[in-house]
């Protein structure tokens, strides 16, 4: 069809109408939008799926999902990384710590300290009998013995902490770690 036919034939729509229209945005960075959702849950299995598989499973295009995932980083969202799942790499220890914090400090002073331990994959605020719980996952019992000992009991900020020893881990769908570098 010539462009000149297309033209004849639309020739009734006032453009003045069309150009007031507010022009349709759609979040692609949104979590809450169902296709970014099903796109992280499969990275979430695999990391380095390709994009063409992602698009076959959620029969889109191969585009849509390199540019959802390029939006979703650029809006800081998402972030794709290697992760060591603890038990796939066999520590020896993998504690769940739960910490009071001592009066005068903050649970984010204490967690800033924390979060630059490697032996710590986790450190979440909480409300209720701790303000803190913290996994420590250690390569054998005298690197945790050693843990506890430098970096909970010697330390000021901590005013009391309960242990809790992982005896079997049921599911482990990912670690977050809140600053990346």
């Amino acid at each position: 069809m010539g462009a000149g036919r297309i033209a004849k034939q639309v020739t009734g729509i006032d453009e003045r109408k069309l150009a007031e229209r507010p022009a349709r945005i759609v979040d692609t960075s949104s979590p809450r939008d169902e296709l970014n959702r099903s796109i992280i849950a499969m990275l979430q299995q695999d990391g380095r799926m390709a994009f063409a598989e992602i698009a076959h499973a959620l029969d889109v295009s191969e585009g849509t999902i390199r540019n959802r995932v390029n939006s979703m980083k650029h809006a800081g969202m998402l972030r794709i990384v290697a992760i060591a799942d603890p038990v796939a790499v066999e520590y020896k220890t993998d504690a769940m710590l739960g910490l009071k914090i001592a009066a005068g400090h903050t649970p984010q002073a204490v967690a800033e300290r924390l979060s630059h331990l490697p032996d710590v994959v986790y450190i979440l605020w909480v409300s209720g009998r701790f303000d803190l719980l913290v996994e420590v996952v250690s390569d054998d019992r005298d690197d945790f013995l050693e843990f506890l000992e430098c970096e909970i009991h010697n330390q000021p900020d901590v005013a009391d902490v309960e242990t809790m020893t992982g005896l079997k881990n049921y599911k482990n769908q990912f670690l977050l770690k809140r600053n990346w570098s």
